[in-house]
């Protein structure tokens, strides 16, 4: 299994730090949300957790109904930091031949250091208030990992996670454009009674660099987030390599796997949901429960997190339908009964359904 160590950094990240984590181990993307209120709160903790935990360049797009293709492409775009400047002790004996004739430049005419490139991390905020072209435009990213605009090709690095970030009053509720809501891999819904960690240590910091100079009054500092990494990050590429690689060795027994399809099953058959269960999710649902067995330190799928998966699979994907369009109805059920039963289900209602229902192997 899994270095030990790096099991143990692992089990203390947060929840947000976790779903970021299991995107970058499986190259997919998350649906993230949280109440309205929160969510600035929200975007500057992924921001922080891009930074300080992966050592990734960030980029968020601030969505509306406004919004253009041509802002969200060039929302996309991060600059690289410059390149420190030489030491200038190497001149302190003369010019030399190249600074009298002029410094050696790469062909193009512009460095790679300074080309703008698609962020490894982008946020696209209240993305389900932008235009269905906009939405249409994001998939089109993910499918092809390339961006097309009017005078370049870009296309994305290969640590790349793309996050649409929504307002949500509980899970279930966020949702995209139908093709891009089902091209997200797992959803999370944050309740921000569980905190934001990186933001409340990175102002605990602030606050104690300023304790020096504070006098009377108080102080208030508001906590930024740096959009290139500047120390080592605390899960390193090779680290996400290693648990990805322990991911695809992961055993499936038969039995877990005949439990997996029976939540599947019962899923697209319950009467509270509409437009069924894709086979995109059922891809998903077998990817996410077998990354996250190394996660436990385990080389083989239990059907605990069968579960687990199930409830960051289908959270986003599950539709409830409209009391007149519910299955009963076609042989004679009552409009009355019909709302009463499906009043306050949800997503999150119809999962716990499901998992009860389904006998899990012993």
């Amino acid at each position: 299994m899994a270095d030990n160590g790096l099991i143990d950094k692992v089990h203390d990240l947060s929840d947000l730090e976790l779903a970021v984590l299991l995107c970058l181990i499986s190259r997919e993307h998350c649906l993230i949300s949280t109440p309205d209120s929160a969510m600035d709160d929200l975007v500057l903790e992924l921001q922080l957790i891009a930074t300080k935990t992966f050592g990734l360049e960030w980029a968020v797009i601030d969505c509306s109904p406004s919004t253009t293709l041509e802002d969200f492409a060039s929302s996309l775009l991060s600059t690289s930091p410059p390149l420190p400047p030489s030491d200038p002790t190497i001149n302190a004996g003369g010019p030399s031949y190249f600074s009298q004739h002029g410094s050696l430049r790469p062909l193009g005419g512009t460095t790679p250091s300074s080309s703008p490139q698609i962020a490894n991390f982008v946020l696209a905020r209240h993305l389900d208030r932008a235009p269905h072209a906009v939405q249409i435009q994001a998939l089109e990213l993910l499918r092809t990992r390339r961006l097309f605009t009017r005078t370049t090709v870009q296309v994305a690095p290969k640590q790349f996670v793309f996050v649409p970030v929504l307002a949500a009053a509980t899970g279930g509720q966020a949702r995209v454009t139908p093709h891009l809501n089902d091209f997200l891999a797992m959803a999370h819904w944050h309740d921000p009674g569980h905190g934001f960690v990186n933001t409340e240590e990175q102002g605990a910091q602030d606050l104690d660099h300023d304790d020096d100079a504070a006098s009377t009054g108080s102080i208030v500092k508001t906590v930024r987030a740096e959009r290139h990494p500047t120390a080592p990050a605390l899960i390193s590429k090779d680290d996400i390599i290693c648990l990805r690689e322990r991911g695809q060795r992961v055993q499936v027994d038969i039995d877990v796997v005949r439990y997996q399809m029976n939540v599947v099953s019962f899923l697209r058959m319950h009467r509270a949901v509409d437009h069924g269960i894709t086979p995109a999710a059922t891809k998903h649902f077998g990817q996410l429960m077998r990354n996250l067995a190394p996660l436990h330190r385990l080389d083989f799928v239990t059907p605990a997190l069968v579960g687990l998966a199930a409830r960051k699979v289908y959270l986003h994907r599950i539709r409830i339908t409209d009391p007149r369009k519910e299955r009963s109805m076609q042989w004679g059920s009552r409009l009355e009964a019909v709302e009463a039963l499906l009043h306050d289900v949800g997503p999150e209602e119809v999962l716990d359904e499901v998992m009860t229902m389904v006998t899990a192997p012993v």
